[in-house]
């Protein structure tokens, strides 16, 4: 039976699992100034978190600051007005060699070809999903995330603001997929019901499973886009495609959801002509269309 669910959050909500590391990355400093969203909004606080640096950082420290108290207080103007939403479909899933097959749907996966650890295997996501040839089937869920339509192009008259609110829609968008990601776990596919981590843990992925994401290094393809469209149809939440497979609007994520204890992410890396002619013909498409979505990964003789 197919299982699926959709869910709206309140930016509120998700506004809590915002990794504030990729904020900060976006807007050009570095990992130590995100630490301003962990300090208490007393005077006092913020005085000692901006004295920790070093007297030639406290400039930039202090641009830092400015940004959070800028960024929370547009997150408490948009809430009410916007939501964020998200689809999970948990798939019956076997795996088929380089392949998924996913409530019947055909899913093409790459596999990496170069590895740094020369002791390890080759690794495929497949590799975390139950063989065809096992008569229990496994499961693998798929899902979406995105902002609601018009928050990306808000405040259009002012660069500095429609900056901000760009960014912070990426934000939300990735933070919704945590947060979903944490909801499926614990209540809708429910394979760690107990489950009881901290925002910290879950930005440091301590959960049982991963949650590979479209564009990520171990699913770098664009065009894989199509294949998940097809088995959640995320114009339902408000989600389209371009002839090229980007989602608009431009703040949502797509994935997988893989639950084995083992999974870890990994990257593909480099891969071989021989190895996208392979690719091609799985997935029924020509290898020059394939060409031009996996250009920067693949390995030019």
């Amino acid at each position: 039976m197919m299982r699926i669910k959709h869910y709206v959050y309140p930016l509120h909500e998700v506004a809590e699992y915002i990794n504030w590391i990729y904020f900060f990355h976006a807007w050009g400093f570095g990992p130590r100034f995100a630490s301003i969203a962990d300090v208490h909004g007393c005077d006092s606080c913020r005085a000692m978190w901006l004295t920790s640096f070093p007297e030639d950082e406290r400039a930039k420290a202090a641009e830092a600051m400015q940004l959070h108290k800028e960024a929370m207080r547009m997150i408490d103007q948009l809430d009410g007005n916007f939501h964020t939403h998200g689809v999970c479909r948990l798939c019956v899933a076997y795996a088929d060699g380089d392949d998924l097959l996913l409530d019947g749907h055909r899913f093409p996966l790459l596999r990496q070809q170069t590895n740094t650890n020369a002791e390890g295997p080759y690794l495929c996501l497949s590799d975390f999903v139950r063989p065809l040839t096992m008569d229990e089937p496994d499961c693998v869920g798929v899902f979406a995330t995105t902002v609601e339509d018009g928050m990306e192009a808000l405040y259009t008259d002012d660069p500095y603001k429609h900056l901000l609110v760009q960014t912070l829609a990426d934000r939300l968008a990735e933070a919704t997929a945590e947060v979903m990601h944490r909801d499926v776990r614990r209540e809708f596919w429910g394979y760690v019901p107990n489950e009881n981590l901290s925002i910290k843990q879950l930005h440091r992925e301590e959960f049982q499973g991963i949650r590979p994401a479209v564009g990520y290094p171990s699913l770098p393809d664009q065009s894989v886009n199509f294949l998940l469209d097809e088995l959640l149809d995320m114009k339902k939440i408000g989600i389209t495609l371009t002839e090229h497979g980007a989602m608009l609007p431009h703040a949502s994520v797509s994935g997988m959801m893989m639950a084995h204890p083992a999974a870890h992410y990994f990257s593909i890396g480099q891969i071989t002509r021989e190895q996208l002619t392979d690719y091609a013909t799985r997935r029924r498409l020509p290898i020059e269309e394939l060409e031009k979505y996996l250009s920067p990964i693949l390995l030019h003789p």
